[in-house]
């Protein structure tokens, strides 16, 4: 039986040796998820848009919510609230698939040669281009209203990159879990959701009471959210403390992510 190596660097170098296929295949998804309709690939602007539009009409107007102590802009409680969306769903639409990368592609576990362990990063390439979209949409709707973006900006990369990180490893044990527990898929649903509403996206944290929030940095997605607002809106340096600490806990989880998908893949096609 083939033995598939399950070290941090073959990690990256399956992603750099089939890096064109992996292109070509994210190209393939994105391009077909809109294949046939009237709208095409501007259903990625309008989605995020009219989702942003919801949130805020309830939060802002319905429950009054301000981001600051005696704000009244509705446009900051917008775009605050679309940067916390953005990190949400590339992380959401990557983990929410991860339990069916392998039940869908059913035809490649019998193919030796195809390299299986890069479907999570053809779902992660489909995320990052929706979240790109919404970020020039956010970068856009910022300009018209503030102006020139805070330089700060160009540390995102510092920040999605260690998300990436986090997500392809989640992708990585799901996706395996998923071919031999097929209940994977509605319990992920299910934690998906309460992330939703246990991460800072319709809410700062300082609006819990100081002991609780604590609790809330349990959640991984609260410090990206928490960082990217910080240097995107706020025009603010980003945590670099808390930033390396989420570096080294993220190539951390890709690698026992990774390790976990070498070592139980051999058993897929027995499975399927």
């Amino acid at each position: 039986m083939q033995e598939f190596s399950a070290t941090p660097r073959e990690m990256f170098l399956s992603m750099w040796r089939n890096r064109d296929l992996i292109a070509a295949s994210a190209k393939r998804e994105i391009l077909g998820r809109y294949r046939g309709s009237a709208m095409g690939i501007m259903w990625s602007l309008f989605n995020p848009v009219f989702m942003l539009v919801i949130y805020t009409f309830v939060f802002s107007v319905i429950f009054k919510a301000r981001w600051t102590a005696g704000g009244e802009s509705k446009t900051e409680f917008a775009l605050v609230l679309f940067v916390g969306l953005i990190i949400f769903n590339i992380f959401s639409e990557c983990v929410s698939r991860a339990p069916t990368f392998i039940l869908s592609n059913v035809n490649y576990v019998k193919k030796v040669v195809f390299p299986l362990e890069i479907l999570p990063f053809v779902g992660l390439l489909a995320a990052l281009f929706h979240g790109v979209i919404s970020i020039g949409v956010w970068l856009a709707a910022y300009i018209i209203f503030f102006g020139i973006p805070h330089a700060t900006f160009f540390y995102l990369p510092l920040i999605l990159f260690p998300l990436a990180l986090f997500v392809v490893g989640l992708s990585w044990l799901l996706s395996s879990l998923g071919v031999y527990l097929r209940d994977v898929g509605q319990f992920v649903g299910i934690i998906i959701a309460v992330l939703m509403f246990m991460s800072p996206i319709f809410y700062p944290i300082t609006s819990l009471p100081e002991n609780y929030r604590h609790l809330l940095y349990l959640n991984p997605l609260t410090g990206v959210i928490e960082q990217a607002r910080a240097i995107l809106y706020f025009g603010n340096n980003p945590d670099f403390k808390l930033l390396a600490g989420y570096w080294g806990a993220s190539f951390a989880l890709a690698w026992i992510g990774f390790a976990w998908f070498q070592k139980t893949r051999k058993g897929f096609s027995d499975v399927l």
